[in-house]
């Protein structure tokens, strides 16, 4: 690479081309409006919008996040206010802006997803859609979907019939093998996986002698799971041939450039915009220079580097 070149950010994901490879974490970022005094979205490579559902969710009962060493339980529920208000307040916001949106969606059964869906194909702001298959399916006992590869398959067939925009799954850690459950969802027509979701937890307060959160277990996310995290990606790398986007405990380019070269093509950033609302922005400014130190010429050289 010429010292005088600036290197190439762009990162393609199903045929969507992002300026670079980062983006939000789902859940951690609203839709972007409240980070927006903070964050120039328009230097994200996309936002990813909080999950939403085909009609409101009320979401759990508090309390609903407590600190943990290294990270932070949440159970939260997905409270949303429903596709109709997202659409108009969200989507609309997000209007102004010059980067790449994907919408996460939540449901309880395969015709809430499908509806969700369905609903989206015609916003032209929305330009990819993440799947979220850790909700609880209530019409198989309230397992959740993302644990079933049969189950996987059949959902993303589904989603991927109905959706106009590009399909990423995104994918549960609180499985015995990812791998089985990346092959299942790649069958079934995913353009790419996103991966991976929280940790099931659990935290108690021993001063009242009860559970920290109300809805018992939650979501374990921050620096605790990254090494779990990059060992997946790794793992999911090696078994599918779509893209993969990797989150988990992203704190610092050097986490980013982990998940990267361990095989994922773009990265979400998520707990640690809580700590830090710039977190974001300094890991694309991190990811630049790391290429600029190693005269690297675009930062898809290393993407599955580690072999």
């Amino acid at each position: 690479m010429n010292r005088n070149m600036q290197p190439d950010m762009s990162v393609e994901i199903a045929g969507v081309l992002l300026k670079n490879p980062v983006m939000t974490a789902s859940g951690t970022f609203g839709s972007g409006q409240e980070f927006s005094e903070f964050v120039d979205l328009n230097r994200l490579g996309a936002v990813v919008t909080k999950g939403v559902s085909s009609v409101p969710w009320p979401g759990n009962p508090t309390p609903r996040i407590c600190e943990t060493p290294s990270g932070m339980l949440n159970a939260i529920g997905l409270q949303n206010p429903g596709e109709e208000t997202f659409a108009k307040r969200d989507l609309k916001f997000l209007e102004q802006f010059d980067t790449k949106v994907v919408v996460n969606v939540c449901g309880h059964s395969t015709e809430e997803y499908v509806d969700c869906v369905r609903r989206l194909a015609d916003e032209k702001r929305a330009d990819l859609l993440e799947i979220n298959i850790s909700c609880p399916n209530v019409k198989e006992g309230g397992i959740s979907f993302g644990t079933n590869p049969r189950a996987v398959e059949q959902i993303t067939a589904a989603v991927k019939k109905a959706a106009r925009q590009p399909v990423i799954m995104k994918l549960s850690p609180n499985v015995t093998d990812i791998r089985e459950i990346a092959k299942a969802a790649e069958a079934g027509g995913a353009d790419a996986l996103s991966m991976i979701n929280t940790i099931t937890g659990m935290k108690i307060d021993v001063r009242r002698r009860t559970f920290a959160l109300a809805n018992r277990t939650g979501g374990l996310s921050g620096p605790a799971i990254h090494p779990v995290a990059v060992r997946m990606v790794w793992e999911c790398a090696q078994s599918v041939k779509i893209p993969i986007i990797g989150m988990g405990g992203i704190a610092d380019a050097e986490g980013a450039l982990e998940m990267i070269m361990a095989g994922a093509s773009a990265v979400s950033v998520g707990t640690a915009n809580f700590r830090d609302q710039t977190t974001v922005v300094r890991v694309i400014d991190g990811i630049r220079a790391y290429l600029e130190e190693n005269q690297i010429g675009s930062v898809r050289e290393l993407v599955g580097c580690v072999r």
